[in-house]
């Protein structure tokens, strides 16, 4: 019967991305803040619905959900297990944004195209998260001990954030990319939201397209760092996998309405650090005490809570960006134009969320959104 709950929620994430790409953002448009706040919203009251049903089907033992050794007991544990971890991946998903900013800018996706983009990478995303959740869950039940290396490895990703210096991002090293290369060749043109053109009496692979290899890929790397947080929290695969994606749906909102805002947000970095870091210690000493999930999820908040409060106040009193976690200070996007989108900043040689962008070689086509040539490369810090 447990089957029903899982092919349930597929559905209702099937029917959620029919109505996001069929209904409400069937014409491309460029998504401005308050349209993104206010799906962000959404998505956010719509996790949050969910979690009380989680509650009843968890209380109840409906499809007998909660009878298996390794399911959530009663509906309060998995309920607050379920909202700890669609916290985590959420907070882990600011992260994934700066890259996904960096990519759009590099391969200069005009702003009405980019949620093609993101829907796409969501669905892939969706999918290959559901892969590794099952797999790991596999893992998980069959080997105890995979749980203290799951803690190891966020205390070691832990320490690179807060310790790494700046990172070449290049493309074109992508292996889904090379990989894609063998079978089509590339075009610099941008037509509408196309993915694929005719070039040359050949189908031919456009930038949005490239843009959206990289999207996904970058998406399993930082999955291996968000799923072994979750199943820390908790070993059921139906809370882990529900709350996962839940966060990724509003990954692509999140992404519009963080765009202009993330300048004041320059300490939030920090909370993740001790959030991954936390979480790992968490496993490492559950030998010795469990610390009950009350408790992890109110560390949590607080985390998120200093990280934000810092950011408005060191904003507020007007000071510099720091310097760890990021390479060296840089100035944060927008502080230039705050309207001006990521490609034209890339194009400047401006920084684009926290990571400074190289100027193209060859100049800008006409059209201000589409380079003819993409720039050399980008640097994550």
């Amino acid at each position: 019967m447990v089957i029903w709950a899982w092919v349930g929620f597929v559905i209702l994430v099937i029917l959620l991305l029919a109505l996001d790409l069929g209904v409400l953002n069937r014409k491309a448009h460029v998504i401005r803040t308050r349209e993104a706040l206010l799906w962000t919203g959404f998505w956010v009251v719509l996790a949050l619905l969910f979690n009380s049903l989680v509650y009843l089907i968890y209380e109840n033992h409906w499809l007998d959900i909660g009878l298996s050794a390794f399911a959530e007991p009663d509906g309060r544990e998995a309920a607050l297990k379920f909202f700890t971890g669609f916290l985590i991946e959420k907070s882990l998903g600011m992260d994934n944004i700066f890259v996904i900013a960096l990519v759009l800018a590099y391969f200069r996706v005009p702003l009405m195209y980019q949620h093609r983009v993101l829907f796409w990478g969501i669905l892939g995303a969706i999918v290959l998260r559901g892969a590794m959740i099952l797999g790991g869950a596999a893992l998980v039940h069959r080997f105890d001990w995979v749980l203290y290396v799951f803690g190891g490895l966020l205390i070691v990703t832990a320490v690179k954030m807060l310790f790494s210096g700046e990172q070449e991002i290049e493309p074109d090293r992508n292996p889904l990319v090379r990989i894609a290369r063998r079978f089509y060749p590339v075009t610099t043109r941008i037509e509408g939201q196309h993915f694929f053109v005719r070039e040359n009496g050949r189908r031919a692979m456009t930038p949005l397209f490239l843009a959206l290899l990289i999207v996904e890929s970058s998406d399993v790397l930082f999955a291996i760092d968000s799923i072994p947080a979750i199943f820390i929290i908790t070993a059921d695969p139906f809370i882990v996998f529900t709350s996962n994606i839940f966060a990724i749906l509003g990954l692509r909102s999140l992404f519009f309405a963080l765009a202009s805002l993330m300048d004041k947000f320059r300490y939030l970095k920090f909370s993740l650090v001790f959030l991954l870091a936390y979480v790992g210690v968490k496993m490492l000493v559950s030998g010795v005490y469990k610390i009950p999930i009350g408790v992890s999820l109110s560390i949590i908040v607080g985390l998120l809570a200093a990280g934000i409060l810092a950011s408005i106040f060191a904003s507020r009193r007007g000071m510099a960006q720091p310097a760890s976690l990021f390479g060296q200070a840089a100035a944060m996007p927008g502080a230039e134009d705050p309207d001006m989108d990521a490609a034209t900043r890339a194009r400047r040689g401006q920084p684009v969320h926290g990571r400074k962008a190289t100027a193209p070689t060859t100049p800008p086509s006409a059209d201000p959104s589409i380079a003819t040539t993409p720039p050399a490369g980008l640097r994550h810090r």
